[in-house]
């Protein structure tokens, strides 16, 4: 019998029914020459139960049916004859509740593949208060996040992959910044993935861009953040970039949404195949 997964691909936001696997589905869909770096994503294995969605998706409206979309696509997969069926080719990461993902994957662009290690859930939402006109300290996010306050505050470099694809400078910790990011009127996600890059800007941005944003920052405690750049960043920069990649620190892929924050950690060790991809 046939292998049936449901994958949602990130930074795209499409959803897959496939019969190739998470690491057949990457290898399907790479570009092929990895000198380009243009074919990176990320892979969600979603929750399938009885060859339907193994959830449900959340409300955006009514202007598609993603579950009876996401079931046809399904089916066409489940025999086997048929290698992919798009289920939803656009939006699918804001409607797709975290609890689905049963496992990350990250592929590089020749189709090479890392498997993230389980998720760690880090933090439960305290508080969903944040109004307009009001300024909350970092300390005060903390407090709202449910999160410990760190010893000492230090600008850090988060690269977010979706809903949209930006690099910002932020004097919070990962579980505050996706408090934040879940909060703050007029800017807020739904839900928001993200991951923390080593904090040099370098190749992103001028040097006295990311250097002024980095003064600015360090001179306001209250300041929150500081978007550095805008646009396709996962291209960009090198999973060797990603905090926690070389070991030691911790790291690898956050999600969260409005009333949690996790953790899917980047393995110890690597195949030697995907350390010598590009």
């Amino acid at each position: 019998m046939s292998q049936l997964n449901l994958v949602l691909a990130i930074p795209q936001g499409s959803v897959i029914a496939t019969s190739l696997g998470v690491e057949g589905l990457a290898l399907h869909r790479s570009p092929g020459a990895g000198r380009y770096f243009q074919g990176r994503e990320v892979y969600v294995d979603l929750a399938v139960s009885g060859g339907k969605p193994g959830f449900t998706y959340q409300e955006e409206g009514g202007w598609r049916d993603a579950a009876g979309d996401t079931a046809v696509a399904l089916d066409a997969c489940k025999d086997g004859k048929k290698r992919t069926k798009t289920a939803l080719s656009n939006n699918g990461f804001s409607i797709t509740p975290i609890e689905a993902y049963n496992g990350v994957t990250l592929a590089k662009t020749g189709g090479q593949t890392l498997s993230l290690e389980a998720k760690v859930e880090l933090a439960r939402t305290k508080a969903h208060t944040y109004a307009w006109g009001q300024t909350l300290r970092p300390d005060d996010i903390a407090e709202l996040a449910g999160s410990a306050k760190p010893a000492a505050r230090k600008p850090r470099l988060y690269m977010v992959l979706a809903p949209v694809e930006l690099v910002v400078l932020s004097n919070l910790t990962p579980a505050e910044y996706a408090w934040y990011a879940t909060h703050r009127p007029g800017k807020v996600f739904r839900q928001v993935m993200f991951t923390e890059l080593e904090p040099s800007g370098r190749g992103l941005v001028a040097d006295t861009v990311y250097e002024s944003a980095v003064a600015e920052l360090t001179a306001d405690p209250t300041k929150k953040t500081k978007t550095v750049y805008t646009g396709g960043s996962l291209n960009r920069v090198p999973y060797q970039s990603w905090v926690g990649y070389a070991g030691g620190a911790e790291g690898g892929l956050y999600m969260a949404d409005r009333e949690h924050i996790v953790l899917w950690k980047l393995p110890a060790t690597h195949p030697r195949s995907w350390d010598k991809a590009e």
